[in-house]
């Protein structure tokens, strides 16, 4: 009657969890824009070898879809992908999001070489414009004046013609932007804010498997130092310390 007792309670603490867990599935499919040296179309770039190094040595092979932002995440919310790449905490209500993040965005705003130099605190003061779907006005103090375009071939021109002060976005995009014009001393570029990037998962039990399998490998990864060489490698900042934690 004891061993009887003693299985019946065996089987009541793991039943549940056998039935409920996820089978950790052969391959994950990410998508993202396409960022130049980041999320190349070929599947070349530092956040795709930095995933590649985080999920494959566990098994699961790393499949990558090219997108615009905003289809991106209609992508993962359809389910026709498992997360998509790039996303800030929380960004949206409707994912999973993982304990650790692969990397940090460096935030810069582009405006006429004449204007103020903004600042994190400031900046929010201003006329800003941005990509669609980025939502800088959650991640910026008191952002009240904004405006969302679908190209950054037309930022440039919006500066010069000052129908907004300053545009925001990622160095690399920044950078990509002031490329376009023959009088870059004619603007400044300006870091404000440092923002943690995430995978935003699906909200799925396959998506919580992989969600929970990413936090297991990136803390393995970060306290080993092993992604270093990945960021070395594709000449980019590398965003831990071995005693890092979770944003």
């Amino acid at each position: 009657m004891a061993i009887r007792t003693v299985l019946l309670a065996l089987m009541l603490v793991f039943l549940p969890w056998s039935a409920g867990a996820a089978e950790l599935p052969k391959q994950v499919r990410l998508v993202s824009e396409e960022w130049i040296d980041y999320t190349n179309a070929d599947g070349s770039g530092v956040a795709w070898d930095v995933l590649r190094k985080v999920f494959e040595p566990a098994g699961v092979k790393v499949e990558v879809t090219s997108a615009p932002y905003s289809r991106a995440v209609g992508l993962v919310k359809r389910g026709e992908a498992d997360a998509w790449v790039g996303s800030y905490k929380q960004e949206n209500e409707d994912n999973l999001y993982p304990r650790w993040h692969f990397d940090m965005d460096h935030i810069y705003a582009l405006g006429l070489a004449s204007k103020p130099i903004p600042t994190l605190n400031s900046v929010g003061e201003y006329r800003l414009a941005w990509v669609r779907g980025y939502d800088y006005q959650s991640y910026l103090p008191d952002v009240k004046n904004f405006r969302e375009i679908q190209r950054r071939e037309g930022i440039l021109p919006m500066l010069e013609h000052d129908r907004v002060d300053f545009y925001i976005d990622a160095e690399t995009e920044v950078d990509y932007v002031l490329h376009q014009t023959s009088k870059p001393q004619d603007f400044r570029r300006t870091h404000i804010a440092e923002l943690p990037l995430y995978l935003a998962f699906t909200r799925s039990d396959q998506g919580k498997a992989l969600r929970d399998l990413f936090d297991r490998r990136m803390e393995k990864l970060v306290r080993s130092g092993e992604l270093r060489s990945i960021f070395e490698r594709w000449k980019q900042p590398y965003p831990f310390a071995s005693d890092s934690q979770p944003h």
